[in-house]
């Protein structure tokens, strides 16, 4: 997508979820878990070979294959403790709560709504570099080119408690920040695109309830 920043194929086991892997000065971060394929897989190990990593899942729906994936990397795995019980005897499983500094410029932030453990991942500075980009999982699914909304899933809580996660989302986020946002979501609506540019101030909008009601729907088909 950019140096440092790929993102993998849609993932069928996570119902065409996006999961992507962001370089840093002190290693590599996996961020859901991609398609269970050998070319993924492959990439991933000559990664591991030279860096290490970890793999940060935002959601119990980019868990996927993660017990091979971890088995094949070595690299810790970090969930938010509310769904860190779904992975029994994972190695090096790291379950964290509210919020959670993995490293300077790379932090985490509960918002339930779309899983009880949900969370976004904001990278900017530090270890990122100059990088300023939001990873946010499923709490915010495309809509259309250049737009993500907060859509109810058939698996997570109801609306309002998402809202409130994206409310609390742009309070927690430096102002102006981020440049661009990264779904965990399938990204057909964005027709082409991967990255939405602009974060902060669609950010903001959402915030605000500036989004239309054509956008409350159901995200994903129940598995």
């Amino acid at each position: 997508m950019r140096p440092g920043l790929w993102l993998f194929p849609p993932n069928p086991d996570t119902w065409g979820g996006s999961s992507w892997l962001l370089e840093t000065s002190a290693g590599d971060v996996l961020i859901d878990c991609p398609p269970d394929s050998p070319e993924s897989l492959r990439f991933l190990q000559e990664r591991a070979g030279h860096n290490r990593g970890w793999i940060i899942l935002l959601g119990r729906e980019g868990h996927g294959h993660c017990r091979r994936v971890q088995e094949l990397l070595g690299w810790p795995v970090l969930a938010q403790e509310q769904e860190a019980y779904l992975l029994p005897g994972l190695a090096e499983l790291v379950p964290f709560g509210a919020e959670h500094r993995l490293l300077e410029g790379l932090h985490l932030l509960w918002t339930p709504g779309p899983s009880p453990g949900a969370a976004v991942l904001h990278a900017r500075g530090g270890v990122a570099g100059p990088l300023d980009g939001l990873f946010c999982g499923r709490l915010l699914v495309p809509v259309a080119p250049g737009r993500l909304a907060p859509l109810p899933s058939p698996r997570g809580f109801h609306l309002p408690r998402q809202q409130r996660s994206v409310v609390a989302l742009s309070r927690w986020l430096p102002p102006g920040s981020p440049l661009w946002i990264a779904t965990g979501a399938g990204l057909g609506a964005l027709r082409g695109e991967a990255l939405v540019p602009d974060g902060a101030r669609l950010l903001a909008s959402l915030a605000a309830g500036e989004w239309s009601s054509e956008d409350v729907r159901t995200s994903d088909p129940a598995p």
